[in-house]
């Protein structure tokens, strides 16, 4: 069965968290049109405030990305993406179990991170994932409307 997964990424300092720059990092899009790729090819959207959030876009391999998928009788099961100690900021007491998406379906989860460097040397940074994925045969703007299933994980950054 067909499986469509797009990662898109934002990532943030200080500098964007207060007023204008707020704003605009806010407005930015939570999915774009897929591109014309084969399965089971990730695309991947980059926005980054050190690029003026302008859009880098990607093929990545599933493995990569941490989203673990299992087609399991007639559904697919989607686990929570892994979480790595860099990204224990906002702590998340339970993680939510995963999610069956029946053929047709599609799944918009949300994260969002406050990270530092592993020795604790550089400044703060934000991110926020957003992962989009379609079961099922699906039209390359399937994310640009609203999801069947919506996990939302994010947290107060401060």
């Amino acid at each position: 069965m067909d499986i469509a997964v797009q990662w898109v990424r934002v990532t943030w300092t200080k500098r964007s968290r207060g007023a204008e720059a707020a704003t605009i990092r806010n407005a930015l899009p939570l999915a774009f049109v897929l591109p014309d790729a084969p399965p089971p090819a990730v695309h991947e959207v980059v926005m980054s405030e050190r690029e003026a959030f302008a859009a880098r876009e990607s093929l990545r391999c599933p493995a990569e990305t941490g989203v673990r998928l299992r087609e399991s009788g007639g559904h697919l099961l989607v686990r929570p993406p892994a979480l790595s100690l860099l990204q224990a900021i906002p702590p998340r007491r339970r993680r939510p179990p995963a999610v069956r998406l029946a053929p047709g379906e599609w799944l918009r989860w949300q994260l969002n991170h406050r990270c530092s460097s592993a020795a604790g040397m550089a400044d703060w940074f934000y991110e926020q994932t957003t992962l989009n994925i379609a079961y099922g045969p699906h039209a390359r703007d399937v994310f640009l409307g609203a999801p069947t299933r919506h996990v939302d994980e994010r947290g107060y950054l401060r």
